[in-house]
């Protein structure tokens, strides 16, 4: 028979964890910091976006509610019209107009630049190591160039006096182009100006792309082959699945740099004539910098920030990947 002793422990102690308790008090805090890792590694960049985009874009909100001309910046006084902004600028008709002609606008850039760079990018695909290079050696340079120097450079060959391109359908047979202004309509100088856009943003849609095709291994194109597929067959069964997200992904910033254009458009013709290729971005500089109306101009910006995550919003949802690697 064995005996079993009685341990009395004093009063107001605490009895000593089992090594097995205290191991698995380690595991715990153990899976603890695995989990909290990721988030600690997250701070600095959480940190850098909430002073570099959150606060400014609070900053807009505020001044957006307010009325904030010169003349409370020269005496300091904070004079707040709430949604008084917003209420004067949806009311205005030409903003609806400016709007509209801006969607249009940035809808022809983005299809025209997405169409552009692929078909090069597969252009490129099939062509020489010689003439390959000197095409994207040419794209490189265009899309090096300073926009200003490239505003001035279409200018010239738009002039309606002296443009390389009058002269140059005139020597075709179209006399009708002797002394024809490009820059005389809205629809005309937003054409041009579409031009000059698109022209520097193509190359970097065209690399992006071809980046994408030079990864799909050469097998597939020649099981197509085999199958009798034709040339629309193997795009749509080769070629576009493997440059699917790239794309996505370079119309989604198309949008992106298309709807905030100002450079070109005021470079060209400061959105004239008579405000005929005025668009957003112009009129807020025009609001904000040029008319002092700061509060007016931060309510346009807001409602362009709305606007646009309105239009992005689906391809937002479409570059979030499932947990197995497919976009939604």
């Amino acid at each position: 028979m064995t005996a079993t002793a009685n341990v009395t422990m004093p009063a107001g102690e605490i009895p000593p964890a089992s090594p097995r308790a205290a191991q698995a008090g380690k595991r715990r805090r153990g899976r603890l910091g695995d989990r909290m890792l990721p988030y600690l590694l997250l701070l600095p960049a959480l940190a850098a976006i909430l002073v570099l985009l959150a606060w400014p874009l609070i900053q807009v909100i505020g001044i957006s509610l307010r009325k904030l001309d010169i003349g409370q910046l020269m005496s300091g006084k904070t004079v707040w019209v709430g949604l008084g902004n917003y209420t004067n600028t949806l009311a205005d008709p030409e903003f609806w107009t400016i709007t509209v002609r801006t969607l249009v606008f940035t809808a022809a850039l983005v299809a025209a630049t997405i169409l552009g760079g692929l078909l090069l990018a597969v252009l490129m695909r099939h062509l020489g190591p010689v003439v390959r290079t000197t095409l994207q050696v040419t794209l490189i340079l265009a899309w090096a160039t300073p926009v200003i120097a490239t505003t001035t450079v279409f200018q010239w060959i738009f002039d309606e006096q002296y443009g390389i391109l009058n002269k140059t359908l005139d020597r075709l047979g179209f006399s009708g182009f002797i002394g024809f202004s490009w820059f005389s309509s809205g629809a005309s100088t937003l054409t041009v100006i579409g031009l000059l856009i698109v022209w520097q943003a193509v190359p970097f849609v065209t690399f992006s792309l071809y980046a994408g095709l030079v990864g799909v291994p050469q097998e597939q194109y020649e099981a197509a082959g085999m199958d009798g597929a034709g040339p629309w067959q193997t795009f749509r069964a080769v070629t576009w699945p493997s440059i699917r997200a790239i794309t996505t992904m370079v119309t989604f910033l198309s949008v992106l740099w298309d709807f905030n254009a100002f450079a070109q458009i005021w470079a060209i013709r400061e959105g004239g004539p008579d405000g005929e290729s005025t668009t957003l971005a112009v009129v807020l500089y025009l609001k904000g910098i040029a008319g002092n109306h700061f509060g007016a101009a931060a309510a346009i910006a807001t409602l362009m920030l709305i606007l646009l995550a309105l239009i992005t919003g689906r391809y937002i949802q479409l570059l979030v990947r499932t947990p197995e690697g497919g976009l939604k």
